[in-house]
């Protein structure tokens, strides 16, 4: 199969598991909304730390959150792919090192619209919609050659990646009320 993705790389029974797992709540299938994008031309590693990032907030948060970093109000926190990577000056305690991914967020808002979208057709609440699983994967790989002298070429390839989400409509008491960055820290 590849990197075709025909099927989704979390089932239904995955999350129903995954939201037992996290908040003791037992739901049903008709309470799970699912987006993904395919074949993005962003950055792999970026994306992977933005889906880190907008794990467990809700529909509107994330959204919220990724036009700030769009608009560069806002920083990405970098947990895995820290080497060479600049420390900043960001808004929360123990985590120095962080990134502006403007380009990675326009996708993510992409995604997280149709997520919206899909919810509110499902009949979901979209204020009490929390992303329970945000994945991004390296999708398809786009060959190119730059030529050179005497004949020659060089391989200019370009990588490509898929975005995943999966939220899940929870009661009042169990939504993250506030968007705060020691919540984004915990969850990483």
């Amino acid at each position: 199969m590849g990197s075709l993705m025909r099927y989704w790389s979390i089932r239904d029974e995955d999350v129903i598991e995954l939201v037992r797992r996290k908040y003791n709540v037992v739901i049903s299938p008709d309470q799970i909304a699912k987006a993904r994008g395919l074949e993005f031309r962003i950055s792999w590693k970026k994306a992977i730390e933005v889906a880190r990032a907008v794990k467990f907030l809700t529909i509107k948060q994330a959204e919220e959150y990724m036009e700030k970093v769009k608009d560069l109000e806002a920083p990405v926190p970098i947990k895995e792919f820290t080497k060479k990577q600049a420390h900043h000056n960001v808004p929360w305690d123990g985590w120095p090192t962080a990134k502006w991914p403007a380009k990675v967020a326009d996708a993510f808002l992409q995604v997280l619209r149709n997520l919206e979208n899909n919810a509110s057709y499902r009949g979901l609440n979209v204020d009490n919609t929390v992303i329970v699983h945000a994945s991004a994967s390296r999708g398809m790989r786009i060959r190119n050659y730059m030529p050179r002298a005497l004949g020659r070429a060089t391989p200019w390839f370009q990588d490509t990646v898929n975005i995943e989400l999966a939220a899940v409509e929870l009661p009042t008491e169990l939504v993250p009320k506030k968007f705060s960055w020691a919540r984004v820290l915990k969850s990483i």
